[in-house]
């Protein structure tokens, strides 16, 4: 495989380049002096901003994109084979490189490298980290899946040797990268349309885990079930930590929560305690988010004081538990969570929200998703007190599979809870405005486009 060296090579073409991720790697490029063009179907902010740093940006895909003196291509996913671009680059033999490899590559130009992985969780536990690196100053390269407004983005570039990323399992996209430190939150069934099975992801777990070199470090949820599978036989060093489990080498004791279903606890370590952590995001599961962050943090050394005041600085990822404001005495928030177990944790959460009654708008995401975790889903749903159910959110897919709403809505019924379906935004605003009352919950939730539902009810 062609092998980039940021520091000194020629141009690099981005295909899609207007996206969170691609423009983040763009910058990185152009933060050290190199050359970078790329395309995308229309100009952005993102866009725009590369621009104004000197890339040459293409609005439209044509093969005449591709300029002599491009060096190397990088594409993401979403690009088709019949790509006028990518058939381009073919033609010219130039080196091809997806997002993954070349992420994976700029990992290996940094000293201390940390890729942050698990099915939930990702974008709030690097976030975390992220404050705790900004607090010591340690002047990282940040790149995050959601909106840190600590960095007025989802990216910062550091001229420091630490870097951290999210690592995502989603099509083994992560088993290119190279961690010198890497983070593995949780394990559950998700992606069914690229896995075949729970087994599938918990190996590429483990392949992930093997990527760590022999004098790095992998931080490890204990209560993931049959854990030796993940850590046997690996040559780095080992950390785990538990929300409870007092054999796991990080682990919390007295958790108390506040009126807002925030989190003060313990930092133990072998029965000793380490530190009083308070946090400013709601859960259990962001308990077990901030001792992940804990323990990634004293790997590297940084101090207790540091990392208490990070965590307590972090007051939330873009779309995690986000307050999104008040109409007629109703708490609107917003959540990406649209896995069970995300839908769980987050309706714990919100349980102990100071509420009357708990809506939860759901939009269900991909129709495999759906399908595959069915009765997983109404079984978590039905957690709340009122259920409103948009139209499956398809993303990447085509509906092949007959499914739709109206039968998750059936099995919601059969649980015994109260749940509405509309196939229209419009008709789930109207209904709220008529039926939610002061003092009432309401949580907008999943990974499509549901937050505009809880937007345009505040007139945002």
């Amino acid at each position: 495989m062609y092998e980039i060296n940021i520091n000194k090579c020629g141009k690099i073409h981005f295909i899609g380049i207007g996206g969170i991720s691609m423009s983040s790697l763009a910058h990185i490029l152009l933060s050290k002096g190199r050359k970078v063009s790329g395309s995308d179907a229309k100009s952005s902010p993102l866009t725009k901003e590369l621009e104004g740093m000197g890339a040459e940006i293409f609005y439209g895909q044509r093969s005449e994109n591709i300029k002599d003196d491009v060096e190397a291509v990088v594409y993401t996913a979403a690009i088709s084979e019949d790509n006028p671009e990518l058939m381009e680059a073919r033609k010219r033999n130039l080196p091809l490189l997806s997002r993954a490899q070349f992420l994976g590559q700029i990992m290996t130009h940094y000293d201390t490298a940390i890729g942050v992985s698990g099915t939930h969780g990702k974008t709030t536990t690097t976030s975390m980290i992220s404050e705790i690196l900004l607090q010591a100053k340690t002047d990282p390269t940040i790149l995050v899946g959601g909106i840190l407004n600590s960095i007025g983005g989802n990216y910062r570039i550091g001229s420091s040797g630490t870097f951290i990323t999210e690592a995502c399992e989603y099509t083994n996209s992560f088993l290119s990268f190279a961690p010198t430190v890497g983070v593995i939150l949780n394990i559950s069934a998700d992606h069914l349309d690229f896995f075949k099975d729970l087994d599938d992801i918990r190996h590429s777990f483990k392949e992930y885990a093997k990527l760590i070199p022999e004098k790095g470090s992998l931080v490890i949820n204990h209560d993931i079930e049959n854990l030796s599978y993940i850590t046997n036989d690996l040559s780095c060093k080992v950390i785990t930590f538990s929300t409870s489990c007092k054999e796991a080498d990080y682990y919390a004791e007295n958790i108390e929560f506040n009126d807002m279903a925030c989190a003060e606890f313990d930092l133990m370590n072998k029965g000793n305690k380490l530190a009083k952590i308070s946090l400013k995001v709601p859960g259990i599961y962001n308990v077990g988010n901030a001792l992940a962050a804990a323990a990634t943090c004293l790997s590297l050394d940084l101090s207790l004081d540091d990392i208490c005041t990070g965590l307590e600085k972090f007051s939330g990822a873009d779309r995690r538990f986000q307050k999104k404001g008040e109409i007629g005495g109703v708490t609107i928030i917003d959540d990406y969570a649209h896995h069970p177990d995300e839908i769980k944790a987050t309706l714990t959460a919100a349980k102990n929200y100071p509420h009357k009654t708990l809506w939860c708008v759901f939009q269900p995401h991909t129709y495999s998703r759906t399908k595959a975790l069915m009765d997983e889903f109404a079984e978590a749903l039905a957690m709340s007190d009122k259920v409103v159910l948009a139209s499956i959110y398809a993303a990447r897919e085509t509906d092949t599979l007959g499914i739709s709403s109206v039968d998750l809505q059936k099995k919601i019924q059969a649980l015994g809870k109260e749940v509405y379906y509309f196939p229209s935004f419009d008709e789930i605003e109207s209904f709220l405005l008529e039926n939610c009352a002061s003092g009432d919950l309401l949580i907008t939730m999943g990974a499509g486009d549901v937050v505009k539902i809880g937007e345009n009810l505040l007139g945002d």
